[in-house]
């Protein structure tokens, strides 16, 4: 999703884009609108990636590499392309990858039985290209980037670089071309008040937080709406056998549909509990919201407080008491929540839309 938004700004500017990497057994790009050239190849393992980098190498026709997340498997292979081609190098960083292996607290310190384990044996941990390692290696290889961008404040902190949050097409997320009412009785939530999650259930995204709010509140015609399951794990069906009663599950969506699943919906909820992966997180679920012109709910993590602004309804993370006192406040004012949520629609277009993510990557391109 980052490449393609990343991608889509960048042709705003009259520049030709091309989409280049690898597959690691997923179809990356199967739900995105076929805007550019996509050139994959397949994704392995250590040794037999290597022949892959150097068939792929070789296709990198474009001006500028603009590698999406310090990895191997992208910014390794911009740094060879620097070197064979002398071609610049902007890095994307969208998210602090180490923290989902314990941030500044994790360490590679096998013994040398296993590191021979984890270099020798077929499976060995350092066989994969994502291992945190390389990732560390590469963090600390920024340096060699010809520009840097970053995704929220806290990566800037951390990576230095220039500010570029994910914007959202505005144009295609208009609530002037939908009509809410409309968009519930088609996909059956008319008789229901809908707090909806745009996104894929995970433990750390706090949707627990609001089932606890909603069984507080009790009140019968409350829903909450999740678009799409988990590619994860069994985590949404685990929700779903707790709290059935409160919970619609919609399927996933192309992307083109989702604003009119957005449109049935009162509000949006994003409960971001605080962990090291969230602080460096910008959820795009907060912009779905904003851009439709919905009330948001989210908590102060990261950078959420100052996306929403003044305009959104923050609680802290993973109080359930205080979501439940919000999403009160927002039905019993549901015309007040809407004229916050106009506000949102205005802050989007104004800071995180496409056009805004252009006019910042004009100054990094060009200057390049």
């Amino acid at each position: 999703m980052r490449a393609y938004l990343l991608g889509k700004a960048i042709k705003t500017l009259d520049i030709n884009v091309e989409i280049i990497g690898f597959l690691f057994g997923n179809k990356l790009y199967s739900d995105l609108p076929a805007e550019f050239k996509v050139y994959h190849l397949p994704g392995s393992n250590f040794p037999g990636f290597a022949q892959e980098i150097r068939k792929i190498i070789p296709k990198i026709k474009g001006d500028i590499v603009y590698a999406i997340k310090p990895k191997v498997a992208s910014f390794g292979v911009a740094l060879l392309k620097k070197i064979s081609s002398k071609k610049p190098i902007i890095l994307d960083i969208d998210d602090w990858e180490l923290s989902w292996h314990g941030g500044d607290e994790w360490r590679y310190q096998p013994t040398v039985k296993q590191l021979a384990r984890d270099v020798l044996k077929p499976d060995g941990a350092l066989k994969n290209p994502n291992h945190p390692l390389y990732v560390k290696w590469m963090e600390n290889l920024r340096n060699y980037a010809d520009a840097v961008t970053v995704h929220t404040k806290f990566l800037q902190q951390r990576f230095g670089g220039t500010l570029i949050p994910n914007g959202k097409d505005t144009s295609l997320f208009d609530p002037a071309k939908y009509e809410p009412e409309g968009s519930r009785i088609r996909y059956a939530l008319s008789a229901y008040k809908i707090l909806m999650f745009p996104g894929a259930p995970r433990p750390y995204k706090g949707l627990e937080d609001v089932l606890i709010a909603l069984d507080q509140i009790n009140q019968p015609d409350f829903r909450l709406v999740i678009v799409g399951g988990s590619p994860y794990d069994d985590y949404d069906q685990q929700l779903q056998q707790k709290w059935e009663n409160w919970i619609i599950q919609l399927p996933n969506y192309p992307a083109e549909i989702m604003p009119d699943v957005v449109a049935a919906a009162h509000m949006i909820v994003v409960p971001q509990r605080d962990t090291l992966e969230t602080r460096a997180q910008f959820p795009l679920k907060l912009t779905d919201g904003m851009s439709m012109a919905k009330p948001v709910l989210s908590t102060r993590v990261g950078d959420i407080p100052e996306i929403l602004g003044e305009s959104g309804y923050l609680v802290e993370p993973a109080s359930p008491e205080q979501i439940a006192a919000q999403i009160k406040l927002i039905f019993d004012d549901l015309e007040l929540a809407n004229a916050r949520g106009s506000n949102l629609r205005e802050r989007c277009v104004e800071k995180y839309s496409v056009e805004a993510m252009a006019f910042q990557l004009k100054s990094v391109i060009f200057r390049i």
